[in-house]
């Protein structure tokens, strides 16, 4: 699907859709409790769509009713399951540990890019605690029952490892540590992974570079609301920004969502209707580089995004395919080993934009296109379905005018 945007301001209330990440996590524990839950405020999306089919491959039982997913815990284990990821990063890594902490022997299958994401801290971790990996590649297979232990992480790589720990080991019969061996980056994630464990009756103790988890812990049953994403509010907090009045709302002011430092960067990047420039350490919000390097492409001097090294392995090269959004858009953008230095230029006007399949780079264009000169052609929309389907709807019901076209 392919959309033309004619450069115009957004406007209106807009509630944003529940966090992807919160979801991810309140349905995972809800699918290992002993009993039922009732998880309201979803907005499915194909990730939270993986993720639910993984966990009822496990033996968990789901009901959708729109935004209201009911859940009736893993009852019996199952002794074999393919797990279907599609491109979820999340779902991948989440899960793996938790078919192995199961005793179920497990395939996992994906497409897109997701067959390239490494996985080897698991493949490393996971066989010095009783786990086989029978392939070395995608479709991963793997074998064995998990075992508690030490678990040595790089905290540098990626915060999903831990997660997926921090959800596997309470269930092992022995007492577990996840020991980090570098700086933790996106720190916030795994901070909403254990506030929603806690919620659910999982205690996780943490010291510095190290999380301690008792064995023999009981997932308990919660009825649980998820709270809205403010990484998809980001992209509309960013389009006030440069002229937009949308007036945001499904917010937690004081949520523990890392993209909720956005706000921080805007209040003290703007002011009196100018858009200033920032330097932004991205190791802990890397969701937002594509919508920050858009901010900083209309401000009046230079940008620069560090310690996002980690975007090179997403749905794309996030980092490559964001300045090649912007600098088709006219902007004059660089890749640095780390991240992206943004040279306003003045004269943002329109182009052609591959989003390379890629759900933030969809959205980032379409934000850009509000303050273009000139329309912005979208190759490869749908991607936006990844995360946020509605997107375009809303979009639309703000003002902003896009159209479906036919580029053959």
């Amino acid at each position: 699907m392919d959309i033309r945007i004619e450069p115009s301001k957004l406007r209106g209330k807009l509630d944003i859709p529940a966090s992807k990440s919160c979801a991810h996590r309140a349905l995972i524990c809800a699918a290992l409790a002993d009993g039922r839950s009732v998880i309201t405020g979803v907005s499915m999306s194909k990730d939270i769509e993986a993720t639910i089919g993984a966990m009822t491959a496990l033996g968990a039982a789901f009901e959708v009713n729109g935004s209201t997913i009911t859940v009736d815990g893993i009852s019996t284990r199952m002794k074999k399951a393919e797990i279907d990821c599609n491109e979820s990063g999340s779902t991948l890594r989440f899960i793996i540990p938790i078919a192995a902490a199961l005793g179920t022997d497990s395939r996992f299958i994906g497409r897109g890019r997701l067959p390239q994401r490494p996985i080897d801290i698991y493949t490393r971790e996971l066989s010095k605690n009783g786990v086989r990996f029978l392939t070395e590649t995608m479709p991963y297979d793997i074998t064995g029952t998990l075992k508690g232990g030490i678990y040595e992480i790089e905290g540098n790589v990626s915060s999903q490892f831990v997660t997926g720990l921090l959800f596997a080991l309470p269930l092992l019969e022995g007492d577990s540590e996840i020991r980090l061996t570098s700086h933790l980056e996106s720190r916030p994630y795994v901070d909403i992974t254990i506030d929603i464990l806690r919620r659910f009756g999982i205690i996780i103790e943490e010291s510095e570079n190290c999380f301690r988890i008792a064995g023999g812990q009981k997932y308990k049953p919660n009825n649980e609301k998820v709270e809205g994403d403010y990484s998809q509010a980001a992209f509309f907090y960013v389009a006030n920004a440069l002229g937009s009045s949308v007036d945001i709302g499904n917010l937690v002011p004081d949520s523990v969502q890392g993209d909720r430092k956005i706000l921080d960067i805007i209040n003290e990047t703007c002011y009196n209707g100018n858009i200033g420039s920032y330097r932004a350490d991205c190791s802990d919000i890397p969701d937002l580089v594509p919508i920050l390097a858009v901010l900083g492409a209309f401000g009046n001097a230079e940008s620069v995004i560090f310690n996002a090294k980690r975007l090179r392995i997403k749905e794309s090269d996030r980092l490559s395919t964001t300045a090649a959004m912007l600098n088709e858009l006219g902007g004059d953008v660089t890749v640095t080993d780390d991240g992206l230095i943004i040279r306003p230029t003045g004269k943002m006007h329109g182009g052609t934009i591959d989003s390379a399949g890629d759900h933030r780079i969809v959205m980032a264009a379409a934000i850009a296109a509000t303050k273009t000169t000139a329309p912005v052609i979208i190759k490869g929309a749908e991607a936006a379905e990844k995360s946020y389907p509605d997107f375009f709807k809303d979009y639309i019901d703000l003002g902003g005018k896009a159209n479906v076209i036919d580029l053959e």
